[in-house]
Parts: C-alpha cells; sequence; structure tokens
C-alpha cells in the first residue's frame, strides 16, 4: 500500500475516531453540563492545570520521536517505554502526596481529594504513549479510532450514571480515569509490540536530543493553553473558571472535529515526504485548504448562533459563557490553518522552531491575560483571540521560508472559504432579525443552519468552481477508498 493510500485511509480511521468519540463526549459533556454545577467545572478544571502541567514530563517528545524517526532500532522502543513508566511512577506518587499544596494554592480545599484521583492518570498513561506511537508511526489509525471510540463510551457511561446518583464533581474525575484505563487496554491488545527487560543510555541520549525541543515546546504550549485557567482560577473562582471552561471545551470539540482528523495523520505522512519537497508543498496545501472550507464556515456560524446553541444545548445556567465562545471561534479559525504548521517543523527536522514560536507565543498570552484577567472572562478570551492574530504572520513567514512558498501564494487559497464564510454569516444574521418574531428558538436554529449551509455552498462554488470541484474528488476518492478497504 502506498504511502497515499495509508494517509487516506489513516484520514477516514482519524475522521471516525474524531467524529465518533467526540460525538459521544459532546453528548455526554451535554448531559454533564445540566446535572453538574458550573462550580464542579470548575474544580476539575483546575484540578487539569496540575494534570496538565505534570503531562508534559510524561509526554516528553520521545512519542513524536518514534513517530519521526526514519531509523528506529529495537532499543530506541524499550528505553522510551521504561523511561516512561518510571516517570509515570514518580509522577503519580508526586501528585499524591502534594495535592493539598495544590488545593491551598487555589484556597479550594475541596481539590485535594481530586488532585489526587487525577494523579492515577499518570501511571495509566505511561502504559500507553510508547504503544499509540507505533500504532500512528505505522498509519494504524483502526486501533487508535477504536481505542477512543470504546473508552468514550465506557467513560461517559460511568460519568453519566455518577451524575444522576448524585456523586456531582466525582462524576467528571470518574469518566475521565475509565475513559483512559479503557483506552490503554484497548492499546496493548491492539499492538503486537512488548517491550524487553533492557534499556540503553546510548539511545535515551539520542531520544532527549530530539525531544528535549519538544519538551521545552510543551512546556511553553502549557503556559499558552493553561495561563488563562490559572489565572481565572486564581483571581476570579472557579464558577468563573467554570463559564469559561465550557466556551473552551465547545473551542475544543470543534477543532478536534475539523481539524485533528487531518492533524494526526499530518504528522507521520509528512515525515516520510520529507525527500519530495514537492510532493509535500502538496499535500500541506492540501491539508490546510480542505481544513479552511470546513472550519472557517463552522467557526463563523457558530458565532452567529451562540446564543441559541449555547441556551439549547446547555441550558440558560450556562447564558455567561455565549459572549466567550463568541470570541472564541475567532480565535478558532486561527487554529485551524495553523494546526499543521507543527507537523511541519517536527518532519523537517526542526523541532527547535516550535519552541522559538511557542516561546514567543507564551511572552504574548502571558502579558495579555495579566492585564486583562482584571476585566473578566470576556477579556481574558479577547486577549487569546487577538494574541493568536499578532503573531500569525511570523508563524507563517517561517513555514514559507521552510517550504519555500510565498507567503501571498499560500495566503491566497483562504480567500474564497473566508469571503463565502462572511456573507454565510451575514445571511445568518440578518435572517435571525427577520425571523426571530416568526420562529420559536429551536425553529429559528434550523432554519438558519441550513440557509447558512446552503448560502456557503453557493458562494463557494461561484467563486471558486475549481476548489469546490476538488474538493468534491478528494471527498469521492476517500469514500471509494474505503469501500475498497472494506471489501
Amino acid at each position: 500500500m502506498s504511502i497515499k493510500q495509508k494517509a487516506i485511509k489513516g484520514v477516514v480511521w482519524s475522521a471516525i475516531q474524531s467524529w465518533g468519540s467526540q460525538a459521544g463526549s459532546l453528548i455526554v459533556f451535554l448531559v454533564l453540563a445540566r446535572l453538574l454545577s458550573p462550580e464542579a467545572f470548575g474544580l476539575v478544571a483546575l484540578a487539569n492545570i496540575f494534570l496538565a502541567f505534570m503531562q508534559i514530563f510524561l509526554n516528553q517528545g520521545f512519542a513524536q520521536v518514534i513517530v519521526q524517526r526514519q531509523n528506529l532500532e529495537p532499543e530506541h522502543l524499550d528505553t522510551a517505554f521504561w523511561t516512561n513508566l518510571a516517570i509515570g511512577i514518580l509522577l503519580t506518587v508526586l501528585g499524591l502526596t502534594t495535592a493539598d499544596r495544590v488545593a491551598a494554592l487555589f484556597s479550594q480545599p475541596q481539590l485535594t481529594p481530586i488532585v489526587q484521583g487525577f494523579s492515577l492518570l499518570f501511571l495509566v498513561t505511561s502504559f500507553g504513549n510508547i504503544q499509540q506511537a507505533l500504532l500512528e508511526r505505522n498509519l494504524a489509525f483502526r486501533a487508535i479510532a477504536i481505542r477512543w471510540l470504546v473508552g468514550t463510551l465506557a467513560g461517559g457511561c460511568v460519568g453519566v450514571i455518577m451524575a444522576v446518583y448524585g456523586f456531582g464533581v466525582w462524576s467528571l474525575v470518574s469518566q475521565q480515569l475509565v475513559q483512559d484505563l479503557v483506552g490503554t487496554l484497548i492499546l496493548w491488545v491492539a499492538s503486537d509490540w512488548r517491550p524487553r527487560f533492557k534499556a540503553s543510555l546510548k539511545h535515551f541520549q539520542q531520544l532527549c536530543s530530539f525531544g528535549i525541543s519538544i519538551l521545552g515546546f510543551n512546556l511553553l504550549n502549557f503556559l499558552n493553553t493553561r495561563a488563562d485557567d490559572f489565572l481565572i482560577g486564581y483571581f476570579l473562582g472557579s464558577v468563573a473558571l467554570g463559564y469559561y471552561t465550557i466556551a473552551y471545551r465547545i473551542l475544543g470539540v470543534m477543532t478536534q472535529l475539523l481539524v485533528n482528523t487531518s492533524n494526526q495523520v499530518a504528522l507521520p505522512t509528512f515525515s516520510r515526504l520529507q525527500e519530495e519537497p514537492e510532493l509535500f508543498r502538496k499535500v500541506f496545501y492540501t491539508a490546510t485548504q480542505l481544513t479552511s472550507l470546513v472550519a472557517f464556515p463552522t467557526f463563523l456560524g457558530v458565532a452567529t448562533l451562540a446564543p441559541e446553541l449555547v441556551v439549547l444545548l446547555f441550558g440558560n445556567q450556562w447564558l455567561p459563557s455565549i459572549p466567550v465562545l463568541q470570541i472564541l471561534c475567532f480565535a478558532g479559525m486561527l487554529r485551524a490553518i495553523n494546526f499543521f504548521k507543527g507537523s511541519v517543523f517536527i518532519a523537517m527536522g526542526k523541532p527547535a522552531w516550535t519552541l522559538w514560536f511557542g516561546l514567543l507565543n507564551t511572552a504574548v498570552n502571558l502579558v495579555g491575560f495579566a492585564i486583562s484577567v482584571q476585566w473578566g472572562i470576556v477579556a481574558v478570551a479577547s486577549a487569546y483571540a487577538i494574541r493568536g492574530y499578532l503573531i500569525f504572520p511570523i508563524n507563517q513567514w517561517a513555514v514559507s521560508r521552510l517550504i519555500k512558498t510565498p507567503m501571498l501564494t499560500y495566503l491566497s487559497q483562504f480567500t474564497a472559504p473566508l469571503v463565502s464564510s462572511l456573507v454565510m454569516a451575514g445571511f445568518i444574521l440578518g435572517s435571525k432579525q427577520l425571523l426571530q418574531n416568526l420562529l420559536n428558538s429551536q425553529a429559528l436554529l434550523v432554519v438558519c443552519i441550513l440557509l447558512g449551509a446552503i448560502t456557503y455552498s453557493l458562494s463557494i462554488r461561484l467563486l471558486s468552481p475549481k476548489l469546490f470541484k476538488k474538493l468534491l474528488g478528494i471527498l469521492h476518492l476517500a469514500l471509494s477508498k474505503t469501500k475498497s478497504q472494506g471489501a
């Protein structure tokens, strides 16, 4: 099977994973949001700050090295596995013994047992990292899809049942623990690789030489993605963080559905095309352009329909999340086309570039969050979005230089999707004004979504018939490959 065929098959299974697991987790999320309070979500978000920080040292870049490295020896795998396991045990012990200090930092005594419960995830995750990396390296995304689908289902069932029976915040903790445990077990069943009882200092040094930049980037990425949570939780409290978390969670689900489907396949695919610059460029163009075709209208559509969507899906108790979600949608548009750049840097052997750009993002984010937090969660979301648009030209210049493509040539491919999305958003807003007194909120939402989809389709076809046909052709190719694989 050629790389192209494997990549297409990988995208299909990655889509099944993303859409299936996210659909399942979204349903669970909606149910739990109606059963639990904003404070419960805020407490879990606070615990997740600690969890995400500690996991940086567990996900120290070894998995990405295994995916990217051309010449992989058995000693690399053994060394990576036992290093991961040792770190997982150490982090679990640290989490259990320092949970009270984390709770004291946020003046939330009830946070101590929650942090201790989440600490078990370090041990669970350490058993599965290398197994998943091997499956990704081989583009075996069917097994990974099954892992997430079954794990999401199991964790979701446990979480909802516990919420119904009044376990409160522990419903969210148990959901995550069960999901990761079941997922790790499936990885071991799906992979035939087993670690040997040996490790090599030489191979450890080789892994570290590449992984150190990724570790540094992950640390900076933590500050990028969690500094807002930390400052909101510290200065504004767990309830405000709960409202912010709901909006950011919707952004995360949308990104997972619209971008991670392809991005998960991007690194192993790009890594195999390092020596073929023309094909590399073509694949990168296609990935980002198709992502924009779907992501731009989706994010703008959600921004215009956020009031109706939040009330319908989550209830009136989450009204303060609406303006936050609307602002984050504008950040999501840029996030969608930026996602592949990290894979480009790593695949081309430039992990240090991700580190430097992570440092720049972190510096701007920290300044923006520190200034804006005094005005509340809407101001924090605005700072996050503005940072993205300030850094984008610099980031894009680096990618254009690396793949030897003029920036304006690359950016021109987004003109049709962006203009069509803006036309669609304007049409939706006009329709809401005309129909809001004639239809109830549910009917208005359905009508606006349908009108928006029709408007966008007609607009993209009018502005770029070639792009419209290209999209249809690739979808047809993916479907035909899926059928041939299933036959």
